[in-house]
């Protein structure tokens, strides 16, 4: 999507409250700030931070809003203090999550380690996924021009009312 389409699909209707939709094609700054688009801001209620997770199944991260982290926490707190499997889960999630602090201008800084496992350098594509987003080097999807109706047919198939 273009810088220009991009604008215009930031000034259309609002989606719902926390609801994260859309896909935006952005520049990682020179000092590889990301830039998280304003209608996603908007409607997660201009937070002050965000968690950046690397996603365990493909080669992206996961950009998950607050109130959607609070709601999983609060799940993993009713689990037995000192449950050695559950320790390994909060550790894990404690070392490979970074906590970020939205700038004036809705930026963040992914650190370094998570940048190189999802191969971000330049150019990045943000992807909705409802309740969180998705950040991928452009090159591993589709254009941003095309849809994929059986993709998303089948999507739309197996969870859809």
């Amino acid at each position: 999507m273009t810088n220009a389409n991009n604008a215009q699909a930031e000034s259309a209707v609002q989606p719902p409250s926390g609801v994260l939709v859309g896909r935006y094609d952005h520049a990682l700054d020179s000092k590889m700030r990301l830039t998280i688009p304003r209608v996603w801001r908007t409607a997660l209620g201009h937070p002050e931070y965000i968690y950046v997770f690397p996603d365990p199944n493909e080669e992206c991260l996961d950009l998950i809003p607050r109130e959607e982290m609070d709601a999983r926490i609060a799940k993993l707190r009713k689990a037995a203090l000192f449950d050695p499997e559950m320790g390994k889960v909060l550790q894990a999630i404690g070392e490979f999550a970074e906590q970020l602090e939205l700038d004036v201008q809705g930026r963040i800084r992914i650190g370094d380690k998570l940048l190189k496992y999802a191969g971000l350098s330049g150019q990045v594509a943000m992807v909705g996924a409802i309740n969180r987003a998705r950040i991928w080097d452009p090159k591993r999807l589709p254009p941003a021009e095309t849809v994929d109706p059986s993709r998303f047919g089948e999507a739309l198939k197996k969870y859809m009312i």
